[in-house]
């Protein structure tokens, strides 16, 4: 028999209710979270027993949006939801990050999460719900689970932290000048667990602020969780961790010293293979259960912790030999690609990335088919993460969750610096392709894409660097924070936290914890140790570049915007855009139209942009009285001619409006394509235009002295 449990609170200014034992009851645990009306479904299962020769923590965190929870049917030909989106792929990570480092050490059963968004009320992301019902559903399901979490969204307005802003908020944060941050910071009753944010420029101090101000407000969450949970949290399931002292003691005896004389060669590739060495000499010296015992992974990596983190913080002695602070020598080069638009190649000791800057038009916007609306980005990057990066032979093709992920920080620490459309209305598309990698190559995408833009001319309000940091906490309490961390100490330490900004300040913060959190005090170091490096860092990229380029490529596009009134439009396409296209065709040029009137006129030659122009004008402009034109004659009759002056405006140019003298018939002096100079004298009663031919000097195009402009 199942029982519904239901527990509600206040939560800022809506309303947050956990629902369980109604749906899905044959999961291990099933939670519904309702903010406002916005509702996520969470579904927990996990194996009852691990895989054989399981040596890893096998956990996958889904989260998919359902259209139908905004009342949209899908876009595309099939009409259903298909691969994950950038949104859905994000948040996952946003949800298994977290919650990873909080399973009981050694816990190899696999464990599947999913969550479903039920509903969205456009008004409440529903991101921060899915977190909410992932962990509540993780502590009512008796896996070993040492939450609870939860988890807000933060903006910065005015000087004041918001809690929880509302999706038009946050939604395309660079066009509202009003908001300075989207942050979102995911913790446990005693400490913060993961932080990942877009900024604009915020100082160290506004930035722990708002993580502070984060993690008091996810506590009655927390709460709420715990007291769901006292209800109906299943049996806690029987497991106990493994206890693999003698393995590590046999382990540790076979080959301690050669290990730590491997982790003291500083070339990396050097490195690695040294270590491979020692843990063949290792296992080569252990008995057969010995080699079968699936804990034989941890004891390895145990041993190699054990030697990074003491040295690290007994000695502040670092595996490359640098001390805590220092960052790796940096070289930096842009204009390397002849056809590009703009390049750049950024290397920070053995981590290195070729970023490529594309200009495109409005065409190129990307269109992203969101739940709660379609909208347009003219800003995109793409993270590429190739093997032989790293010296491997591995899986290449589409990107993954990683290269997403990766992107997409980048992607937020340059937005606070990108000009406004109005100003520079480009598309840009910066592609990073990692070349070398031994440590942050998400933060050499940040420098590189700086430099990349500015070589391509973009405006770049400011240049962006971004530097990560690392963490060694010892059970006593001790500690040493790592300025621009290797592979090794991201993989052996407990903390990755990457800073990108400019001078100025912040633009992008994450944060990803291995152990249950971090004080407030140690990101207070991270974040003054993190700007004394990007400072460093920007100050080495400007040996190469310190503002966008006044040219562009000679390939990319120009682009040239009018503005004509929205009634004029239908004139400019024609119909079935058959004007539209007779531009296009005949001046060379891509022409792009907005529903507010603004034309966006691109190509390389500056003629074709000027011809596309100049057609255009011609379409939507009226004539000026008084003013001179050259035209073409179009019809010649008894009382005058035709002539065609203005894009397709004709005009009469009467009979004694051509010369200054008496004519018999207009033909005597003019013929049908004849091109002349007239001035426009006005318009009649009617709105027909009169033209005059004998007031402007028909070899210079300037208006004759003493003539008589009258009839």
């Amino acid at each position: 028999m199942f029982t519904e449990t239901k527990k509600s609170m206040q939560w800022g200014e809506e309303t947050l209710t956990l629902e369980t034992g109604k749906v899905a009851r044959q999961a291990d645990g099933s939670v519904i979270a309702t903010l406002g009306e916005t509702a996520v479904m969470a579904n927990v299962t996990f194996a009852k027993a691990p895989k054989p020769g399981q040596d890893f923590f096998p956990l996958t965190v889904h989260y998919q949006e359902k259209y139908y929870a905004a009342g949209k049917v899908p876009g595309g030909f099939f009409k259903r939801e298909g691969r994950p989106t950038e949104k859905e792929t994000l948040t996952s990570r946003l949800i298994d990050r977290p919650i990873r480092p909080l399973f009981v050490p050694g816990f190899k059963h696999e464990v599947l999460v999913i969550c479903t968004v039920l509903s969205h009320d456009l008004v409440n992301d529903p991101d921060m719900v899915a977190m909410i019902a992932a962990s509540a559903a993780l502590t009512i399901s008796g896996v070993p689970f040492m939450g609870p979490i939860a988890a807000c969204r933060v903006g910065f307005s005015d000087g004041e932290y918001v809690l929880n802003p509302e999706v038009s908020d946050m939604d395309q944060l660079r066009l509202n000048p009003e908001q300075r941050l989207d942050l979102v910071v995911a913790g446990t009753k005693d400490a913060v667990m993961m932080v990942e944010s877009e900024a604009y420029e915020l100082s160290e101090d506004e930035m722990l602020g708002a993580v502070v101000f984060a993690h008091e407000q996810i506590q009655p969450v927390i709460d709420l969780i715990i007291d769901l949970a006292e209800d109906c949290a299943k049996e806690p399931f029987d497991y106990q961790p493994p206890n693999y002292s003698d393995l590590f003691a046999a382990v540790k005896a076979a080959g301690e010293e050669e290990m730590r004389a491997a982790y003291a060669i500083l070339d990396k590739q050097e490195r690695t293979n040294a270590v491979s060495a020692v843990r063949a000499k290792i296992t080569g010296a252990l008995t057969e259960e010995q080699l079968a015992d699936a804990n034989l992974g941890s004891a390895l990596k145990k041993l190699e912790s054990s030697i990074l983190r003491g040295d690290v913080v007994k000695n502040g002695k670092r595996i490359d030999g640098r001390n805590t602070t220092t960052v790796r020598s940096i070289a930096s080069e842009v204009g390397l690609l002849p056809r590009t638009h703009g390049s750049a190649l950024f290397t920070r000791g053995e981590t290195q990335g070729l970023v490529i800057t594309t200009l495109g038009t409005g065409e190129d916007e990307q269109i992203i088919d969101a739940l709660h609306g379609n909208y347009r980005s003219n800003f995109m990057l793409h993270y590429n993460f190739p093997p032989y990066s790293v010296g491997e032979v591995g899986r290449f093709g589409p990107p993954g969750r990683r290269e997403i992920g990766h992107g997409k920080l980048a992607w937020r620490a340059l937005q606070a610096v990108l000009p406004a459309p109005t100003d520079f209305p480009y598309t840009i598309r910066l592609v990073s392709e990692i070349t070398e990698s031994n440590g942050s190559s998400s933060m050499a995408t940040v420098c590189g894409s700086s430099l990349s833009m500015m070589d391509a001319g973009v405006p770049l309000k400011a240049p962006v660097a971004g530097v990560a940091m690392g963490l060694v906490l010892e059970d006593d309490g001790s500690y040493a924070v790592l300025t621009d961390i290797l592979g090794d100490e991201d993989h052996l330490g407990d903390m990755d936290f990457k800073v990108a900004g400019t001078e100025a300040g912040i633009t992008s913060l994450q944060m990803d914890i291995k152990v249950a959190g971090i004080t407030p005090d140690i990101m207070k170091q991270a974040l003054a140790q993190a700007k004394e490096g990007r400072l460093h860092i920007l100050g080495e990229m400007s040996k190469a570049l310190t503002s966008g380029r006044t040219e562009f490529s000679a390939h990319a596009p120009r682009i040239e915007t009018m503005n004509i009134p929205t009634d004029k439009i239908r004139e400019v396409i024609g119909s079935g855009g058959k004007v539209i296209r007779e531009i296009v065709e005949m001046s060379g040029a891509k022409v792009d139209i907005n529903d507010d009137g603004v034309i966006k006129i691109a190509s390389p030659n500056a003629e074709a942009i000027q011809r596309a122009y100049d057609m255009i004008y011609s379409i939507v402009a009226e004539p000026e009285e008084g003013k001179v034109y050259k035209g073409k004659v179009v019809k010649i009759v008894d009382f005058g001619a035709f002539v065609n002056f203005f894009g397709k405006r004709d005009g009469l140019v009467h009979v004694s409006q051509i010369e200054n003298r008496r004519l018999n018939h207009p033909s005597d002096v003019l013929k049908e394509g004849q091109e002349v100079w007239v001035k426009l004298l006005g318009f009649d009663d009617r709105g027909k235009v009169r033209l005059s031919m004998k007031v402007v000097d028909q070899e210079t195009g300037e208006e004759a002295k003493n003539t008589e402009e009258t009839e």
